[in-house]
């Protein structure tokens, strides 16, 4: 696979096939990725809770809210959740100097490696943090930053030009398949 269709696998997904666990050694693995990547001033702040059993992964599961554009939906069904969960956190007692950026960079990261090995995830900034920190009995010192859900896609996301005048929500059609609107090169290109 090449990087543009790694890139362009690379979707936020939010239905997932749940019979098709990811493993704690592949969530390892996709951590060990991000200890290769970019920090700002080399701090290294962020850490790390893996979620991949189905007790855990049930109560993770009700600390998020998803899909903001898709307002009739509350998330997917049982059977379509996903199986693994990643928390971001940051190590407050390191200096906070880019800590959203370098969570963006190992995020991304972590989703390249999930699509190579055939996975999906999608992103969440949407938590109840203070009831995820008890779900995960996170010591204070550690600030809940993202959430990435992951696991073996169950649904087809296409890419779309985004049209002039059209909006930029993504959403399902009749088909249950997710649009995405892209606005085009010469759009974003100055």
């Amino acid at each position: 696979m090449d990087f543009i269709e790694k890139l362009t696998r690379n979707r936020a997904y939010r239905r997932f096939y749940e019979d098709r666990p990811v493993s704690e050694q592949e969530l390892t693995e996709l951590i060990e990725y991000t200890r290769k990547v970019a920090s700002g001033a080399n701090l290294q702040p962020l850490r790390y809770h893996l979620s991949w059993t189905v007790e855990e992964n049930a109560r993770v599961f009700e600390t998020l809210k998803w899909a903001g554009y898709l307002k009739d939906w509350v998330g997917p069904e049982k059977g379509e959740r996903p199986t693994a969960y990643i928390t971001v956190l940051r190590d407050t007692e390191v200096k906070d100097v880019s800590t959203r950026t370098d969570a963006g960079i190992a995020m991304q990261t972590i989703l390249l490696g999930a699509v190579e090995k055939g996975y999906g995830g999608c992103i969440f900034a949407s938590i109840d943090r203070e009831k995820l920190r008890k779900i995960i009995d996170l010591d204070p010192r550690y600030e809940i930053v993202y959430m990435i859900a992951l696991g073996v896609p169950k649904e087809e996301v296409v890419l779309e030009d985004l049209e002039a005048g059209d909006g930029i929500e993504y959403y399902r059609d009749e088909k249950m398949v997710h649009h995405v609107p892209k606005r085009k090169l010469e759009d974003i290109l100055l």
